[in-house]
């Protein structure tokens, strides 16, 4: 469940809450880490020749590579990673899947379509997905270098979220906004400020800090997330972070300020729509 700009709006209304740091801070924490995000960067990044990373008898190995050195990073720093991959979404998310796969589709299909080599790359880069093998590989590597994973009916931010709510995780290390929606007190995140080129630096969000920031309490942030737009449940026409963040605060629920829309302008059971999201 991805939340549409919501760091340009935390960055406008709340910035504070986001903090420069080094890794180096986490010293002796749990860190529960969603590993599709890295898995996907690998099969992306990790390239020989602008192509998958392969061992001798041809299997791809890119995301071996990648999580390898990413598990050695966070250990160098006397980090203790938790693994979290993606299980079963929820039915709700089931049309934000099929628009996923149809633009994966029209990639491959351009792809056939175009002898630019550039865009080719470009285009081929769009159809990653995570197979059965991928994550299969990244488990036994995790066994045998002694690092904690989990594999849970759920989508990985939300469980990812539930370790830290349980204290058994510090923080989460992801790029998914939502991971804020889901009640993690800290996500860490790529650093955001470009001109620092070290990798050993990252951008650390405080939920505290944003509600602070924000003046909303935990459910008002939920509900403006969920209006903003995510994986479960359309948007409102004309209904942005920012008119939302101004509709919360007027109207103290997302449920008053939609009373307060012109009925028209509102998708069919929307309502019932938020309340599920919600719920998840």
């Amino acid at each position: 469940m991805g939340i549409k700009n919501l760091t340009a709006l935390i960055k406008s209304k709340s910035p504070d809450s986001i903090e420069t740091k080094g890794l180096y801070t986490f010293k002796d924490k749990k860190i529960a880490i969603d590993a599709s995000i890295l898995i996907y960067k690998s099969l992306t990044n990790v390239r020989k020749d602008n192509s998958y990373l392969t061992n001798k008898e041809g299997k791809v190995v890119s995301h071996i590579f990648g999580l390898f050195h990413k598990v050695i990073q966070f250990l160098s720093f006397g980090i203790e990673p938790i693994f979290v991959f993606d299980g079963k979404p929820p039915e709700e998310k089931k049309e934000v899947l099929i628009e996923r796969n149809k633009k994966v589709s029209d990639s491959k299909l351009l792809m056939e379509q175009t002898d630019n080599t550039e865009e080719k790359k470009k285009l081929e880069k769009s159809t990653i997905r995570i197979k059965k093998e991928h994550i299969d590989d990244l488990k036994k590597l995790f066994t045998l270098m002694g690092v904690s994973y989990v594999h849970p009916n759920c989508e990985a931010e939300t469980y990812a979220a539930y370790l830290c709510k349980k204290n058994i995780a510090f923080g989460v290390y992801s790029e998914d906004m939502d991971t804020l929606a889901f009640g993690s007190p800290y996500l860490i995140r790529n650093c955001l400020d470009k001109s620092i080129k070290r990798r050993d630096v990252v951008s650390v969000f405080s939920l505290e800090k944003i509600l602070q920031g924000f003046n909303m309490n935990y459910e008002q942030f939920v509900e403006l997330c969920i209006l903003s737009g995510c994986d479960y449940c359309g948007t409102i026409p004309r209904i942005g972070n920012v008119r939302a963040y101004s509709g919360i605060h007027k109207y103290n629920n997302a449920t008053s300020f939609i009373h307060s829309m012109d009925p028209k302008n509102v998708p069919e059971n929307y309502l019932d729509k938020l309340t599920r999201a919600k719920s998840l």
